[in-house]
């Protein structure tokens, strides 16, 4: 499936638009305590620790925006917009939301 954050595929025009899909990802206070553990991984103001867990939720929010797409049986999601966002009482929670436009292609 073809995922994209531009609103047209090159040469593939969409012919039917099946409705907005979305996918959630919220990471728990408990990997973020983990990642803290971690963090004497910091080099040069990196922490490979957190580019894993920010990696591993945005992968997980893409994936079920697919699924959800697939289920409609569409061919691409264009559109695909990507926010990350604190929450709880101490933003000790991390949420993904990807979200775009299932589409049938022609061409």
């Amino acid at each position: 499936m073809i995922v994209t954050t531009t609103p047209t595929i090159e040469g593939r025009p969409a012919t039917h638009y099946l409705g907005i899909v979305s996918g959630e990802t919220i990471m728990g206070a408990n990997i973020f305590r983990d990642i803290l553990a971690g963090i004497r991984d910091i080099v040069g103001g990196r922490s490979g620790a957190w580019e894993e867990v920010m990696q591993q939720a945005r992968k997980e929010a893409l994936l079920e925006m697919q699924d959800h797409a697939a289920r409609l049986d569409a061919d691409a999601v264009i559109g695909v917009q990507l926010t990350f966002n604190a929450l709880g009482a101490s933003d000790s929670m991390l949420m993904v939301t990807a979200s775009g436009t299932a589409v049938k292609l022609g061409g």
